[in-house]
């Protein structure tokens, strides 16, 4: 490599230094690049295998490159749904001594997925729909802190499962900048929100001029969808609500609609008139995470939100099942995770566990068990359920992590109901879903 490279990085790691940045990205050898699907972008990007995960590298100017750096380690330390940032490599020359763009390298969110590739043939209406819900669910929680994106799309954004919704990611925000001070304007929310209406329109007019989108599926009202969805959620969140004096249990309603939406709150805002007859209040939301939180506390387990809203429903379950609400709750959740969910996990076999995150395959099966005791009218034991949803549903899914060097020649054996059955515990007194 000709030249001294400059590497500005929170933790660098040495294996960077062995990629060929004395070659432009764009001739970079096959035997670095990994074979995953790519959004559009305005600048080159390349998926690259390093250490046993995968990065993004993107070639841009190295001032946009240390820009977009800082403000997406900013927004992670504000828990924002972004890419992690990796390192800016600028000072790149060929063999030649000619000068080479400088990158922005990024960490590939595993079992994330962008909008082009979540489905296989047409995009179907209830798809977009989510896809345009998780998006405005992003959009709402980055002018929250103030955020203005400047370039908000479906191609700057990756989406992750999500218990049968989506969690959207930006990966983008060379554009955006962040006001710290008074937050957005209402002008500035405006602009975002129209930024929006026009980029998803113009994008699902683009697959519906490749067939890739049913007849059923208007890009216009899709895109319009943004604006709704955007104004409902800002006024749950921020707007002020007035109600009769005796009537202060809405205090608590209130609270829990936002709970339900994943918000947690930090103070309310409450005013009353000098009658004492009416009550107005407005919440202090502090950021989206209520159930994540929640179950990483009590369980350790990472998830997105509507996951873990899940999960902790199926804890509350066991817990009513075995009379034991009244039980310490850390402890129930220990128990939970030892008796439920890590069974549940060790089942899925090696060569099927880069389908699918555990969290959303202990959803899905809870979905799929729930189908199969709806048709057979029957509870069906969580053992028969786990083999079936394997070898009826996982089996048939791709991949959704990102796999590297995967081991070849892996021999897939039917399922042992019986060894299942150990594993899960699930004789008479240990799955306490049989007798549900």
């Amino acid at each position: 490599m000709s030249g001294s490279l400059n590497i500005t990085a929170a933790m660098v790691d040495p294996a960077l230094l062995d990629l060929p940045w004395d070659v432009p990205l764009e001739d970079w050898p096959e035997n670095t690049i990994a074979a995953l699907p790519k959004g559009i972008s305005r600048h080159l990007v390349r998926f690259v295998n390093l250490s046993g995960y995968v990065i993004a590298v993107k070639e841009t100017s190295e001032d946009l490159a240390r820009r977009e750096y800082e403000m997406l380690r900013t927004l992670q330390r504000m828990d924002v749904p972004c890419v992690e940032p990796v390192a800016v490599i600028s000072n790149r020359a060929d063999e030649n001594g000619q000068p080479l763009e400088a990158v922005l390298v990024t960490r590939h969110l595993k079992f994330s997925l962008p909008y082009r590739a979540l489905f296989s043939q047409a995009l179907r209406p209830d798809t977009a729909t989510r896809l345009v819900d998780a998006l405005s669910l992003l959009l709402v929680r980055l002018h929250i802190i103030g955020f203005f994106w400047g370039d908000v799309s479906l191609s700057n954004t990756l989406f992750r499962r999500d218990a049968g919704s989506f969690a959207a990611y930006l990966v983008d925000a060379e554009t955006g900048k962040l006001y710290t001070g008074g937050g957005l304007s209402n002008g500035q929310r405006e602009n975002d929100l129209e930024i929006a209406r026009v980029n998803i329109a113009g994008e699902l007019m683009d697959l519906a001029a490749g067939g890739r989108v049913e007849e059923d599926v208007d890009p216009v009202e899709v895109s319009e969808r943004i604006v709704a969805q955007y104004r409902t959620l800002w006024a749950e969140l921020t707007g002020w609500e007035s109600f009769p004096g005796y009537e202060r249990w809405r205090i608590n309603e209130r609270v829990d609609r936002l709970n339900a939406l994943g918000f947690d709150i930090e103070e309310l805002a409450i005013r009353t008139d000098q009658e004492g007859t009416q009550v107005r209040i407005q919440p202090k939301v502090v950021d989206a995470g209520h159930h994540q939180r929640r179950l990483i506390r009590l369980t350790g387990i990472d998830a997105e939100e509507n996951q873990a809203r899940r999960l902790l429903n199926d804890l509350d379950s066991y817990a009513a099942t075995f009379g034991r609400e009244e039980q310490d709750e850390e402890a129930l959740a220990h128990e939970w995770v030892a008796q439920v969910f890590e069974p549940v996990v060790r089942a899925i076999p090696r060569d099927l566990k880069g389908k699918l995150e555990p969290a959303e395959v202990f959803h899905q099966l809870l979905e799929h068990r729930w189908f199969m005791s709806q048709k057979q009218s029957r509870d069906v034991p969580l053992a028969e359920a786990v083999a079936a949803y394997i070898d009826d549903i996982l089996r048939h899914r791709r991949d959704e992590a990102t796999v590297i060097n995967p081991q070849t020649g892996i021999l897939t054996l039917p399922l042992d109901e019986e060894e299942l059955d150990a594993e899960l515990d699930a004789d008479a007194d240990g799955d306490w879903r049989s007798r549900v």
